[in-house]
């Protein structure tokens, strides 16, 4: 049976009482959440609001990457929780409304990501989709929201899908995070098509390091984000591990990004494409 809720047209989300899905199902339990999209059709969507929109000024987007699906929005992906996009928004907001209370974290699963590492994940077929998705749900953010800053954060995939919607998002968009982004669909920042501030996190142990950093007959994501060339503003990466740990408590990725939303993006100002800020530095400190 599908189950299928959207309430974008209100953006402030519905906290849901009597829930479309309950505990110990297949789907996240909804119980007492503020859901704007929850449709269990094929992979199944979800966009979910984790504080208040409607008196927010500071939103930040999670775009998560391959291989995420509603069955994996709570518990993440092979059962790893802090993998998952509902518990990394949760984390995020955290740490960020601890800074500035006026803050709210939307875990976007607008989109039906590739499944593993095959052709699909390749190519730029779903992430364009995901990119006109994602357009048109940070307009009407922009629209109701005129006086809030929106910072829209990709991993992996996701951050294919945050670069190729780049151009379209100008406006209360300030900042583009790419976290483990095998590429960001252009061969430099300026090629974006966007005045907004563009960062890039990746560890050391990142196995996205590995991904050629091509752009063949269709096939591959463009210059590495991590790529000196590329010119985006580094953020710290001590304490992160491997490929899913950028938003863990304690990484020096997740207390920079807070600091990000909820703070003047001005205080985050690196000091070059190939340097972290030294305000960057102290936050992860």
């Amino acid at each position: 049976m599908r189950i299928r809720l959207i309430v974008l047209a209100t953006l402030c989300g519905v906290t849901l009482g009597t829930a479309p899905t309950g505990p110990g199902g297949p789907w996240p339990d909804t119980t007492g959440r503020r859901f704007l999209v929850f449709d269990t059709a094929g992979d199944g969507t979800a966009v979910e609001v984790v504080g208040d929109l409607a008196t927010s000024r500071r939103i930040a987007v999670l775009v998560p990457g391959t291989d995420n699906t509603l069955a994996t929005f709570d518990r993440g992906l092979d059962g790893v929780t802090h993998r998952a996009p509902a518990v990394q928004a949760r984390v995020l907001y955290g740490a960020a409304h601890r800074r500035e209370p006026r803050t709210a974290v939307v875990a976007w699963l607008g989109y039906d990501p590739p499944e593993g590492f095959g052709p699909a994940a390749l190519r730029w077929d779903r992430a364009e989709d995901g990119a006109a998705a994602l357009v048109g749900f940070v307009a009407e953010l922009c629209r109701r929201q005129p006086a809030a800053s929106i910072v829209a954060i990709g991993h992996s995939y996701g951050a294919l899908v945050t670069g190729l919607a780049a151009a379209r998002l100008d406006g209360c968009v300030t900042d583009l995070v790419a976290l483990g982004a095998p590429g960001m669909g252009a061969p430099h920042v300026d090629d974006l098509g966007t005045s907004a501030r563009v960062w890039q996190a990746t560890a050391a142990d990142d196995w996205i390091r590995r991904v050629p950093a091509v752009r063949l007959a269709g096939f591959g994501h463009g210059t590495a984000p991590a790529e000196p060339s590329f010119g985006a503003r580094p953020l710290p990466t001590d304490g992160v591990d491997g490929h899913d740990g950028y938003l863990r408590p304690g990484s020096g990725t997740l207390a920079a990004l807070a600091e990000l939303v909820a703070g003047d993006p001005a205080d985050l100002v690196a000091d070059g494409p190939g340097r972290p800020g030294t305000r960057a530095m102290a936050v992860a400190r």
